[in-house]
């Protein structure tokens, strides 16, 4: 047990983080929290998984904050809170930065380097960081378990996958289909919805557009469109087209029909198969003019569209009739030379054939299959832009593909999944075989192929409109690039069949902000899509399931034990031919066959007896679950699907993955005691990942939610709002910013700054702010009360002194200290960890510091020790105290190391750190709300009054005579009058008059605050402020009384908050004035001459206060004062002896004529000689 304080001349918090890192590694403070808390209630807490293959960011350090925040809180509330860290090891994200360390493709794969090899360096890779993962995690105090990690690649984690996907497939919610699905190029794998709607992914990009023309076929389906253009004819507008523009050179087909359809990506169009319309939106057929027509072809043409949207490719007069325009016949002038010649619904336009687009040596109607090149029907056809009617590729687009398949107009897919044209997709004018339809090897040769088939369709007189089109495009979340929409035989889990439990599941869970629930999630949830399960790549949870080579048969892994069984089958029933099929799979390659598969007869070892052999270095990933070979109820060999598992399923699953559920010993009550969580926290770019596939798992698994509450941070931007990238250089370095600042400054800060869902301006000036006004401010309150408490040896030793039994000032602070801790639980408790860390710093500064400590000085440093000053040492300790235990979540290293600096010496709480500490509670006996209320009243009088100095220049040491207050009530003046000496010694005044409103004497005006009435008022805005201005001096005093104050406009009542308004006092001769919140003083800035020697006394008592401290007395060391002579100061001296001896704690205070000293004072631009001896 300690006997003094320590005391530290320097505050330096990283320092003090390193030392207490040391003591809790030493200590295992970490674990003894947890311990602690065995057999009481669990608080459930997830690690979100980061991937250990990049370096940590300023974000990971804001989302591990809050993290560690609640669950420090959590703890010291009684709960036992586990915290078990993880690590997210597969996808795309470590496959990428594999290819790109060792130069290859996706394509080089299985070629340069085996699979084995490369999912070796994969594994590799994903923990490359980890070592500096831990470190930040050790640094900024985020207390999680790293020692017992889950981890994704692990096998347990795996087998624990394969059970949820088992579990899934036989609640019928695990299928395979073809259909269109988000794709990327680039990292050669399909995507989930989630994935593709993460931050980001979305971008704007100009884009080449093209509406293109699809010619018309005539036949007796159609005839009725050509008996329009007849019709037309014969009423000779053509033959006035030409005679106005001879040079028009009309062709004899002059009944030539074009459908118009617009695509913003030209690439697809040589994949037409079809043009949809809407069944009951108006189409015209429009007699026109080819805006790029050349020599040779149709410059008089009839083309069709949605009537709607005519106004997009045609000017449209108004009042006037729609007639043929006298403008030349240039593109630039097209708009003018139109004439609607029929009109009718889509639907009389189905089953219409068009020749296609594009006919390509392999792009023809008999390889599209089906019957293709026809117009159809669709509900999703909308005329809000384009022409009304749809380009139709059902390979590249869904909606696409779906009313393709029901009307079976066949696919015609001419882009491979690398992203390129395919070989066939020839042409002698159009050469776009091999190209690719998007930069994605970011080759500088690399040309536009949308603009080369834009300007093929305008020289061969098949483009109605070209122009740059600027729109939002998907993009790869992890590559960047832009990702198509493909057809893809791909395992989906149906989402869409749990949606409205998951909806309404989501409506029990407390979301931190509530708008990401109920919108961005909530929404996201309306609109859900089946989840593309299934990734083509290599490194990652292998899909466990297996169909036979005909495909009429399907196993669904859902465990190691049920592998090894299904194994035991294989080697007994797979039958000699399947045996051949399997080898002829392997093309004959018998080593791969030798690690595991049935070859009973031709190898030494079964299968089985192989398997064994592995057992203790089985590992479920690629190549391995390749070459196991099950065989199906015929006896016929079954293959496992090639496919990997989306790797947010294996972080989705992390709540009984990390158990290894079912499959550990007391399956049903070990999740029972950790799972829902009580709490999750991320970034809102989570919102539609871990956070949506964790929602969606617990409730197709166990019709549950995963978490309860959930709080999604904002973005990390840098000071002026600019997303934070290597690029722009405005990247913060975490363990440079903790290194030089310390973690408990920075986590304050992030936490502090902004709630935690709003994205925050990172600015280091802040933490800098932060470091002096609150960690400083505190040390140095510690500070004071350690010098103190040694001089006077107060350990706390001494009986209790009950609250009520102590002076006011005390019971004041510690009323406000438990209303500090009500506020600061009910943060927490509300996950609003910014409103508490505010609550925290007002107390400190408002209350404690420059209140308080302030007005309490003279209590510790005077007088002998007996009740009164030990009513204020066990009264600040209480403080430093309780707000070592209320800061401690927010700021665990700074808090250990204040409460083990006072606990030490008193050891009032049994425990060795504030980590293992319980948390505040407030005792509401304490509480005082009259109390509070009269010393704001005392804080807001002085408050104005010093603003009034500060505004006059007249100095606080200056004496002034008086105050005037005007009351708005007999409570108002009680309450004043109980601290009237209070504010007197605050503000340096000798008394405080009351006056009443109606003596009048001192004059306000009032004046709208129009920022803050304009947003609640809108059009009325401007007649309130009008009849604001106008109230009476006896209306702004009601106002200023009741808070509220009502008027009429036009009628209806409005009421007006006193914070809507600004009431300004004016100055009345010799005062000065000034008002806030309903509270006007008046300061008397007279100056009589017996007030400026006391001024000037008090001057040079603060002149001999610093000279004390810098010549390295003590506090209690009597002093010897010399002083050469000076008028002024003479008399000032003569007149309050008494006053500046005891402050000074001078034994005699001499004046000489002449002083032989080189310390030279300033008091009042006088230079004084002085000399200060110890006595």
């Amino acid at each position: 047990m300690a006997s003094k304080y320590q005391e530290t001349k320097q505050l330096s918090l990283p320092f003090i983080e390193q030392e207490y890192l040391q003591k809790w590694e030493e200590e295992q403070t970490f674990k003894q929290s947890v311990d602690k808390r065995e057999g009481s209630e669990a608080f459930v807490f997830y690690e979100g998984p980061p991937s250990a293959n990049g370096m940590p960011g300023i974000h990971h350090v804001i989302s591990r904050t809050l993290k560690d925040l609640v669950c420090r809180y959590k703890t010291m509330q009684g709960f036992q809170v586990k915290r078990k860290a993880g690590w997210d090891t597969h996808g795309l994200p470590v496959e990428l930065g594999v290819e790109k360390e060792l130069g290859i493709t996706k394509e080089d794969i299985g070629q340069k380097i085996s699979v084995e090899d490369y999912n070796q360096k994969c594994r590799e890779a994903v923990m490359r960081y980890k070592d500096k993962w831990d470190e930040i995690t050790r640094k900024m105090g985020y207390w999680v378990d790293l020692k017992d990690p889950y981890i994704t690649f692990d096998n347990k984690y795996i087998e624990t996958l394969w059970w949820a996907l088992k579990q899934l497939h036989d609640k019928d919610l695990l299928y395979k289909s073809v259909s269109i699905q988000p794709y990327s190029p680039a990292a050669g794998t399909g995507l989930s919805s989630h994935e593709l709607n993460q931050p980001g992914t979305y971008k704007n990009v100009k884009d080449t557009t093209v509406v293109a023309m699809f010619s018309a076929i005539r036949n007796p389906q159609s005839e009725f469109l050509y008996k329009s253009v007849q019709n037309l004819k014969e009423g000779n507008l053509l033959t006035q087209f030409h005679e106005q523009k001879g040079e028009l050179n009309l062709l004899n087909d002059t009944e030539n029909i074009y459908f118009l359809a617009w695509t913003t990506t030209p690439w697809t169009l040589p994949s037409n198969c079809g043009l949809t319309v809407g069944a009951d939106i108006d189409y015209v057929l429009v007699n026109t003019i080819n805006p790029y027509a050349i020599e040779g072809q149709h410059k008089v043409i009839n083309v069709i569209l949605a009537e709607n949207l005519l106004s997009k490719y045609f000017s449209i007069e108004p009042d006037t009739d729609l007639q043929i325009g006298q403008a030349s016949f240039s593109s630039t002038n097209i708009k003018a030379c139109w004439k609607i010649i029929s009109r009718f619904k889509g639907k009389d336009l189905e089953g219409v054939r068009y020749k296609q687009l594009l006919p390509f040596e392999g792009n023809s109607p008999t390889h599209a299959g089906g019957d293709p090149f026809r117009v159809i029907l669709g509900d999703f056809v909308t005329t809000e832009d384009g022409t009304g009617i749809v380009h139709t590729a059902p390979a590249f687009g869904a909606d696409d593909y779906k009313v393709g398949k029901k009307n079976n107009i066949g696919i015609l897919t001419l882009v491979d999944k690398e992203g390129k044209f395919i070989d066939t997709a020839y042409n002698n004018e159009l050469k776009i075989s091999g190209r690719f339809v998007k930069n994605y090897k970011d080759d500088s040769d690399w040309k536009d192929v949308d603009v080369d088939i834009a300007v093929y369709l305008k020289q061969s007189g098949q483009a109605f409109k070209v122009e740059k089109y600027e729109h939002t495009y998907p993009h790869c979340w992890r590559t960047d690039k832009p990702i198509i929409y493909y057809p893809l035989d791909a395992w989906f889990i149906r989402t869409t069949a749990v949606k409205d439990r998951m909806i309404a599941l989501n409506k029990t869970i407390q979301w931190k902000p509530r708008a990401t629930g109920e919108g961005r999630f909530g929404n996201w949830l309306e609109n859900m899509v089946d989840w593309n399960l299934s990734r083509s790549r290599y490194w990652g949870t292998p899909l466990p399931v297996w169909v036979s080579k005909d495909g009429k048969e399907t196993k669904c892994i859902g465990s190691i034990e049920e592998l090894i069984g299904e194994v035991k089958k294989a080697n007994k029933n797979l039958n000699i031919n399947q045996l051949i099929d399997v080898i002829d799979e392997w093309d004959g390659n018998l080593s791969h066959l030798n690690k595991i598969t049935n070859i009973t007869n031709r190898i030494g070892l079964t299968q089985v007896d192989r398997y064994k052999r592995i057992e203790g270095k089985l590992d479920l990933h690629k190549p391995l679950v390749d070459q196991i070979v099950l065989c199906d109820s015929r006896g016929i060999a079954m293959y496992r699907e090639p496919d990997l598992v989306d790797v947010w399923f294996d972080s989705g699953a992390m709540p009984y993955a990390q158990l290894h559920y079912p499959f550990d010993a007391h399956p049903k009550t070990q999740l029972k005691h950790n799972f829902p969580a009580n709490f999750i926290a991320e970034g809102v770019d989570q919102t539609r990942g871990w956070f949506y596939t964790l929602h969606a798992l617990g409730v197709m698994l166990f019709d549950s939610v995963a978490y309860k509450t959930v709080v999604s941070n904002g973005l990390v931007l840098d000071k002026n709002g600019n997303k934070m990238s290597k690029r722009l250089g405005n990247v913060v370095d975490p363990f440079e910013t903790i290194e030089k600042f310390g973690a408990d400054a920075t986590r304050w800060y992030l936490i502090t700054n902004a709630s935690p869902w709003d994205s925050l301006k990172f600015d280091i000036e802040g933490i800098k702010e932060v470091q002096r006004k609150y960690f400083g401010t505190l040390f140095n309150t510690y500070q004071f009360f350690a010098l103190y408490a040694n001089v006077d040896s107060f350990t706390f030793k001494e009986r209790y002194i009950p609250v009520h039994q102590r002076p006011e000032i005390d019971q004041w602070i510690l009323s406000s200290l438990n209303s500090l801790i009500k506020n600061v639980t009910e943060s927490l408790d509300e996950y609003e960890p910014t409103q508490a860390g505010r609550a925290l710093e007002f107390f400190l500064d408002e209350h404690l510091s420059n209140w308080y400590v302030r007005l309490c000085r003279r209590r510790f440093w005077k007088g002998e020790y007996e009740h009164d000053k030990i009513c204020a040492y066990q009264t600040l300790y209480e403080c430093l105290e309780t707000i070592s235990r209320l800061m401690a979540p927010i700021a665990p290293f700074f808090a250990d190391w204040l409460f083990r600096n006072i606990n030490s010496v008193s050891k009032r709480i049994d425990t060795t750190s504030v980590h293992l500490a319980d948390y505040p509670v407030a005792d509401n006996s304490i509480i005082l709300p009259i109390l509070e209320e009269r010393m704001k009243l005392a804080q807001d009088i002085s408050s104005l009054v010093l603003s009034i100095r500060k505004k006059t220049n007249a100095k606080v040491r200056q004496p002034l005579q008086k105050i005037l207050v005007p009351v708005l009530n007999k409570h108002m003046e009680e309450q004043i009058s109980r601290v009237s000496d209070l504010i007197r010694n605050e503000v340096n005044v000798k008394e405080i008059q009351f006056i009443n409103e109606s003596e009048g004497g001192i004059q306000k005006k009032i004046k709208a605050n129009f920022k803050l009435l304009g947003a609640r008022l809108g059009g009325k805005m401007k007649s309130v402020a009008a009849a604001i201005a106008q109230w009476n001096q006896a209306e702004i005093a009601q106002l200023e009384r009741n808070g509220t104050q009502s008027l009429q406009i036009d009628g209806e009542e409005i009421n007006i908050d006193i914070s809507e308004v600004e009431i300004i006092a004016e100055d009345i001769p010799g005062w000065s004035v000034a008002t806030k919140d309903g509270i006007t003083v008046a300061l008397d800035l007279t100056l009589t001459p017996i007030l400026e020697e006391e001024g000037i006394a008090r001057e040079f008592v603060n002149r001999i206060q610093k000279l004390r401290k810098d010549s390295g007395f003590e506090l209690t060391d009597k002093i010897i004062v010399k002083v050469e002579h000076n008028d002024t100061l003479a008399s000032a001296i003569k007149n309050f002896n008494n006053y500046i001896s005891t402050e000074i704690l001078a034994n005699s205070i001499d004046l000489l004529e002449k002083l032989d000293s080189e310390t030279e004072i300033d008091i009042n631009e006088a230079k004084i000689k002085i000399l200060i001896t110890k006595n």
